[in-house]
């Protein structure tokens, strides 16, 4: 049984009324849609916020999820992806929290192993929330093919159809992005030297 067709047997049971499906699958899925949103918003209080909205759309009324359509996982992305949209618009029209630095001493390390070189080398002197603050910045259809496809480990298949654009988009998009984010990072550190995107590779 793949683990798309065990997200589905817990969404039953859990749509049947079995609490313990609801907590396995919040465990589970949980964490990715928490740092997509981090990702995106660089705002941990938003990021919650999103995290909670999109999983109470298990339970709602208005539930569409469709198995044949794709997976559960990319339907809860789906959904954390229209509230982080509308969070964006929304500071469109007023101050830009951005990376909300009073959150920033609540470290939340990765392992650099998780990061191909050269990041890691950043990260690992530097910490995650550098690279955070590196992707916060990027244009938004930048940084939403680098969450996806980078931090977020999802196939570029899947993640052209989260974002409705052809396969070639999202590759055009993600080495754009990775090459904005490469130089963001040598800007802040400029005793780091990048010999060339290429030898970079992907950020993960």
């Amino acid at each position: 049984m793949t683990s798309a067709d065990w997200d589905n047997q817990l969404l039953v049971r859990m749509r049947s009324g079995e609490e313990a499906a609801f907590v396995e699958l919040y465990r589970k899925l949980q964490p990715s849609i928490y740092r997509f949103a981090l990702h995106m918003t660089g705002s941990r209080s938003v990021a919650e916020d999103v995290t909670q909205e999109t999983f109470l759309a298990l339970i709602g009324d208005d539930f569409g999820y469709l198995p044949e359509r794709g997976t559960l996982a990319g339907y809860l992305f789906g959904v954390a992806r229209k509230l982080v949209l509308r969070y964006l618009e929304r500071m469109q029209n007023g101050p830009e929290r951005g990376f909300d630095s009073a959150e920033s001493g609540r470290q939340e390390r990765t392992p650099a192993a998780s990061f191909s070189d050269p990041v890691a080398g950043l990260i690992e002197r530097e910490g995650l929330e550098e690279l955070r603050r590196a992707v916060v910045s990027l244009p938004r259809r930048y940084r939403e093919v680098v969450v996806l496809c980078d931090l977020q480990e999802i196939d570029y298949a899947d993640a052209a159809s989260l974002l409705g654009c052809p396969v070639g988009t999202v590759r055009s998009r993600l080495h754009r992005a990775r090459a904005l984010l490469l130089d963001k990072l040598q800007r802040r550190e400029p005793r780091y030297r990048v010999r060339s995107l290429t030898a970079a590779g992907s950020l993960i």
